[in-house]
């Protein structure tokens, strides 16, 4: 399982320059005018975790294979999007097919570098993204309800508990909530994936501020933590400009030494992980042998045959056990062989749910 967040904003609050840093290449073009990205870019990094080094060292691994986080670069919104504005429609679709939204909100002046609204204001700015996608979702879940108030007719209880969900998420949405702050029931839990409505899905606030202020943040960061907190979203702070820097570098000395001059301890792709696995309820555990160490994501509360499935779907199917230890006793104890002396290796089965670092072996039988 991977995951999949569209960065959206804007026209020219860095984006395009953004996904150009995480994902290291020039596939999205970073200009100074709105709509330089056409069609929605995708771009595949590795997740850094400095586990996957320590296990492949003892398992003495001839290679290494991180966890995969996919970006996608979406053109620039504009007011208006929800009624066309700006190819807003297609832009709008793109969003519908991604897990999560990364918001680049403008935190930063530059007389150099127009604004579509005439003036920063990455409060403004995130209201303005906000509200189209709310109105995209009154329309998209308008025709929705229409639908399934013709089958209740038929008087079957489980879609009229459907009917009555959505009216009270179109209830939010017309009084100028997200989807997101509605409360959610397990049993409503699907029926609120199927609806594919925008606002719902969970949104990470990166502020890209100049160079200078990329440690501190600066008063605009600020205003936008408070929005976050009130809105039980996330925020991060990070420069466009020094993370393009970065990715231009060829070793992880030169990198260090860069982030180090620039008052930082970590690149913003890493925070930007962080938090997305956070957002997603993600968790990585491991495969570990002498031909690889692998690193898996999988959702956090799944149990191991959904693990096994990750690697392939007749893991899942014939699952019998997983053989699993703990990462803490992987690397205290020195390896595989130390844990089986030490009755640190366990038997799971279907059952088991599994803790983020396991490293897991499973048996299955096709």
């Amino acid at each position: 399982m991977g995951f999949n967040c569209g960065i959206v904003g804007l026209p020219n609050v860095g984006k395009s320059t953004l996904f150009n840093a995480l994902t290291a290449t020039a596939a999205a073009q970073a200009e100074n005018f709105p709509f330089c990205t056409i069609e929605p870019n995708i771009g595949r990094v590795a997740v850094p975790d400095g586990r996957l080094d320590q296990l492949a060292v003892l398992a003495k691994s001839v290679k290494t294979v991180p966890a995969q986080l996919e970006f996608v670069d979406i053109a620039g919104l504009v007011r208006g999007a929800s009624k066309g504005e700006g190819l807003g429609n297609q832009f709008l679709a793109n969003i519908r097919e991604t897990d999560a939204i990364i918001h680049v909100l403008r935190c930063f002046e530059d007389g150099d570098i127009v604004h579509v609204e005439g003036s920063v204001d990455p409060l403004r700015d995130a209201e303005t993204i906000e509200t189209e996608l709310m109105l995209a979702d009154i329309e998209s879940l308008g025709k929705q309800i229409e639908n399934i108030a013709r089958k209740t007719k038929s008087g079957d209880k489980e879609l009229k508990a459907q009917h009555e969900f959505m009216l009270k998420i179109k209830e939010a949405l017309d009084s100028g909530k997200a989807a997101r702050t509605v409360d959610v029931s397990e049993d409503q839990a699907q029926t609120f994936k199927l609806l594919q409505l925008l606002t719902s899905k969970p949104i990470l606030y990166a502020c890209n501020v100049n160079e200078s202020e990329a440690a501190t943040g600066n008063e605009w960061t600020k205003k936008v933590a408070a929005m976050a907190a009130a809105q039980n979203a996330q925020h991060v702070v990070i420069c466009a400009k020094i993370e393009s820097e970065i990715a231009g570098l060829e070793t992880a000395e030169e990198k260090q030494e860069f982030l180090e001059a620039m008052g930082l301890s970590e690149p913003g792709l890493n925070r930007i992980i962080r938090v997305g696995y956070q957002l997603l309820g993600l968790q990585t555990y491991f495969t570990v042998g002498p031909k690889e160490t692998r690193a898996w994501t999988l959702r956090i509360g799944a149990k191991a045959p959904e693990a096994a499935g990750c690697i392939h779907s007749d893991f899942e199917k014939g699952f019998i056990k997983a053989e699993v230890i703990a990462f803490e006793d992987y690397v205290t104890l020195g390896g595989e062989q130390a844990c089986k002396d030490a009755g640190k290796m366990r038997q799971e089965g279907k059952s088991y749910v599994v803790a983020d670092g396991d490293i897991i072996l499973f048996r299955f039988n096709v």
